[in-house]
This record gives structure tokens, sequence and C-alpha cells, in this order.
């Protein structure tokens, strides 16, 4: 690669991070790297923008502390300023969490580049912008990578990373180490498409259900409860492809795609195609309503939060503790 390589940065030599962004995701990943034991410098201009994301830190600690991840951390450790440039200056890692417009995101890289240390590594949380075009925004992307979290980012373990030919080697496992270091579980984009992996593999499945709300196969609600019930539950301990490796027996997959072709391309072939229009979105919303009128979004999100924090403390506890151990 023909790029100046940013030096190798071990992630426990990550002692600043600069959290660039104080809306949600911004606002979790700043709990999360708090939690971790760095100091964290938040920049965004809004004036509102500091008492917003303390109060998420403050929301997010316990939970983090249930999980075992704040034993380092300190919540005090948090700064603030309405300069990019301050706020990545020392940073060992910069998080990107700005609002997903090309030309906000393009002006910030160009103001934060000169100001950064050699060994910084930078990470975008894009969902919905890819790489290449972000990468519009540096005179030399070479420090530059996608690390986009799943939503809360403090909460839900999963970041995907990727670099591409304009980025210097070593940076990915750089920013994968840095996150495997503070909790996270990274896998690698390997090439580029809309959404990434995990967005895609969300859309495939919400299309479907969709599909067959539209088509009066089952209710919002019971195409729901089929999928927290159900496949949902297995999902959160292994992916689809493992799953029915171990749906065969002693056959493994071979056995399954054997036994189950016929079935599975049956199914494909009969996938809906539907698109999130007008009288879609409305009837996805009454299907709903039943719940959203008895609790509000913040009592939902409460739920969901202390669902998912019980199942992740669990599979923590079970990878530490095999079914065999005595």
């Amino acid at each position: 690669m023909s790029h100046s390589e940013p030096k190798a940065t071990a992630a426990s030599d990550v002692t600043r991070v600069a959290s660039l962004g104080g809306g949600v995701i911004g606002q979790s990943w700043t709990a999360l790297f708090l939690a971790a034991g760095t100091s964290v410098t938040v920049f965004d201009p809004d004036p509102r923008a500091e008492q917003r994301v303390r109060q998420a830190v403050d929301t997010a600690w316990p939970v983090l502390t249930q999980l075992g991840l704040t034993a380092h951390g300190d919540p005090g450790a948090l700064h603030f300023t309405k300069d990019a440039r301050t706020a990545v200056e020392g940073a060992q890692f910069v998080q990107e969490s700005v609002p997903e417009q090309l030309g906000v995101k393009h002006e910030l890289y160009a103001a934060i580049e000169p100001a950064l240390d050699d060994g910084t590594v930078v990470a975008s949380s894009a969902s919905g912008l890819t790489l290449t075009e972000m990468q519009g925004g540096w005179h030399d992307p070479g420090r530059f990578v996608l690390g986009h979290p799943f939503n809360p980012p403090h909460l839900i373990p999963l970041v995907e990373v990727m670099g591409n030919e304009r980025t210097a080697s070593g940076t990915v496992e750089r920013a994968r180490t840095f996150y495997e270091a503070i909790g996270k579980v990274t896998i690698e984009v390997r090439r580029e498409v809309p959404g990434h992996v995990a967005n895609r593999l969300q859309a495939a499945l919400w299309r479907e259900a969709i599909h067959l709300v539209n088509e009066g196969v089952a209710s919002v609600e019971d195409v729901d409860t089929a999928v927290a019930a159900g496949p949902g539950l297995r999902w959160a301990a292994m992916g689809p492809t493992m799953l029915f490796h171990l749906g065969a027996g002693d056959g493994g997959l071979a056995a399954f795609c054997e036994r189950y072709a016929d079935s599975f391309n049956r199914w494909f072939d009969s996938l809906g195609r539907p698109h999130l229009d007008g009288p879609t979105a409305e009837r996805l919303v009454e299907g709903l309503r039943p719940i959203s009128e008895k609790l509000s979004v913040d009592n939902l999100a409460q739920q969901r939060d202390a669902l998912i924090t019980s199942m992740i403390a669990l599979a923590r506890s079970s990878r530490k503790s095999p079914p065999n151990a005595r």
C-alpha cells in the first residue's frame, strides 16, 4: 500500500478516546469507553449535548456494571468541547458518530486530520454511507475504517469493521483489537455493500415479516412473537448456518442441505418482496397499537435492555463455565 501507515497502538495503550457526536449512538459509545477505563472527550456543537450525554452515561452505568465492564471505569473522566480539533488532540482512538450526511462528515474529517497523532485510528459508526464515500473527506484515509456498532453500542457486542485498498496495513486489525479489548465482538466486512452485514440480515427478516402481515398470514404481534419465542432465541446463541449444522445430527450441514434443500428452495421461491410504503407502514403501526397504547417507548426500551442484559450476562457466564466444567 502506498499510504503512510499509522504506528501500531496496542489496545492497552489506549487511554484517551475522542467521541465525535453526542447523539444516541455517540452517547452509548461514550458510556462504554468510560467503562473501559479511558478518558473520553466528546465533540458536539449542540449546547444541549453535554446534559444529554451525561444523563445517558448515568443511565447506562448500572447496566455496564451488571455486565462486569466498569471495574476500571470512571464516569468522571468525561470532557466536552465544541471544537473537533481539540477533541482529537492526544487521542489514540477516535469514534465518529456525527449525522449521516456526507458533507457533514467530510467537513469534520478535513478539520481533524491535521490534528491527529500518527498512531491514531479513526472509526466511523456510519450505517447508511459507504467507506468509499466517506474516504473522500480525507487527504490520506489510511488511518480511517468503518466501525459500525449495533444499537445500543454499550450493550450489543457486535461491531462491523471494514477497510479497503486505501486503508493502511494493520489499521483494521488495530481497530478490532481495541474494540475486543473493551468487550465488543467484531466481524470484518470484506466487500462493500449497502447496509454492511447485520443490517442486511435484519432487513431480510423484516421484509418477510411485513410480507406475512400484508398477506394476512399472521398479525404484527404474532409475527413478532414467532421470532422472539422461536428462532430469535436460537440466534442469540449461534448463527443460522451453525444451527442448521446441528439440525441434522451427526451428518452435519451436508446432511441438512441434502435433506431439506427442496423445502428451503420452495420457501425461498415464495418469499415476498414488499415495500415500506405508506399503507404498509400504517398497517404495521396499527398492528402494534394494542401494545404501544399501554407502554411508552421508554418502557419498552427498558424491557428490551433488561432482557438483553440478562441474556448477555448469562452467555458470558456460560462461556467461562463450559457444560462439562466441575
